[in-house]
């Protein structure tokens, strides 16, 4: 008489690694698809979530949950039309500076094919090397940055109302996280983590931006470069773009300051901005982030590649608040992939505290010793 098969044998790793790499390939894909619906959407979840705090401050001072409920949504408001003021302003003052300049930029050009030719370099080399000089890429990736940020938030309509049903909703969210029980609290840990990493990261980035972009602003103002507000930006926008984020707002000034006063200009402008940034983005701002992020830079540079491809331009605004959801998710609140946690993550664990296996193991054991 035969046994029941009392499970399944576990498919070969080698399989799953295949099947989950193709199941994150179609969810890319189908993520890239809706790109158009599911940017602006993102968007406006963050927005809320970074301005949450507001709503149960206000309650607490006294304030009926209605009223408070509006004033968060108010603030979204506030935001994204300031910022789509700012960026329409700017977008039309490089618009008009890309025109202004190109023939200085076509000279450029002629001028370092002559460098070379003086050299002795073959024409059909020169030729080569000056048909990849196209300095007006470099203000289109500056184009394409703020284009992309004011084509999603000027869909004010759709974010609008999707604002108003997340307010209204989040209210009801802690206790809905809090009503799940031990069964699930680690999913619901996992996502009060990754709201309170995404608010301070978001917060964080605004306030230190701001700082960048009002220095960088009165910097080259002073030092004569053109279009000092469209910079300053810039500068703004990509202070929440991890890794390149700082080259993508020096280059422009940088040509611009070439354009206007020589070599000597444009030093100037790199050495400000270096030092500026350097200071306040890679001294002061990651001490208030690091707990926030945990992410290791290898991490970090890939997620804002995957994401710009997943969500165009916005998603390099977006890439580590989407990479700390994904983490929350599917690392944070699982405990049989703990291991990857300490892959992808800043800091090593302390060995002060032991694997949760491990507990786990202990507990059992002294039940069985107290039976």
């Amino acid at each position: 008489m035969s046994t029941p098969l009392t499970g399944r044998a576990p498919l070969p790793r080698t399989l799953l690694i295949l099947l989950g790499l193709a199941a994150a390939t179609v969810t890319a894909g189908g993520m890239r698809a809706i790109s158009g619906f599911l940017a602006p959407t993102i968007l406006a979840l963050v927005l809320m979530i970074t301005v949450y705090p507001i709503r149960p401050w206000l309650e607490r001072k006294g304030v009926p949950a209605w009223l408070s409920a509006l004033i968060t949504i108010l603030t979204v408001y506030l935001i994204v039309i300031t910022m789509i003021v700012a960026l329409v302003l700017s977008v039309a003052k490089l618009a008009q500076l890309v025109t202004q300049y190109t023939p200085q930029l076509n000279d450029i050009t002629t001028n370092f094919g002559d460098w070379l030719k003086s050299l002795g370099v073959d024409q059909q080399q020169i030729d080569s090397v000056t048909s990849q000089m196209d300095f007006g890429k470099l203000f289109n990736v500056a184009t394409s940055i703020l284009t992309g940020t004011l084509g999603v938030l000027s869909d004010i309509i759709f974010l609008g109302v999707l604002t108003i049903f997340i307010a209204f909703d989040a209210g009801k969210f802690p206790a809905v996280l809090a009503s799940t029980g031990p069964a699930h609290s680690r999913v619901a840990e996992s996502l009060t983590t990754f709201s309170r990493g995404t608010r301070t990261y978001f917060a964080v980035s605004a306030v230190f931006g701001l700082i960048v972009a009002v220095i960088d602003t009165i910097a080259l103002q002073l030092m004569g470069v053109p279009g000092a507000f469209v910079w300053g930006v810039l500068a703004f926008i990509t202070n929440f773009i991890p890794n390149i984020g700082f080259i993508i707002g020096l280059v422009p000034p940088a040509l611009l300051a070439l354009l206007e006063g020589g070599v000597w200009k444009m030093v100037a402008v790199i050495v400000v901005y270096c030092a500026i940034n350097f200071v306040i983005q890679s001294v002061i701002q990651p001490k208030f982030q690091a707990d926030a992020l945990n992410l290791g830079v290898s991490l970090t540079f890939l997620s804002l590649v995957f994401w710009t491809f997943v969500l165009g331009p916005l998603g390099a605004l977006l890439a580590l608040p989407m990479t700390m959801f994904v983490r929350a998710v599917l690392v944070d609140a699982d405990p049989d992939v703990q291991w990857v946690a300490p892959l992808i993550s800043n800091s090593l664990p302390r060995d002060d505290d032991p694997p949760e296996e491990s507990v786990e193991t202990t507990a059992a054991e002294a039940a069985a010793y107290d039976t």
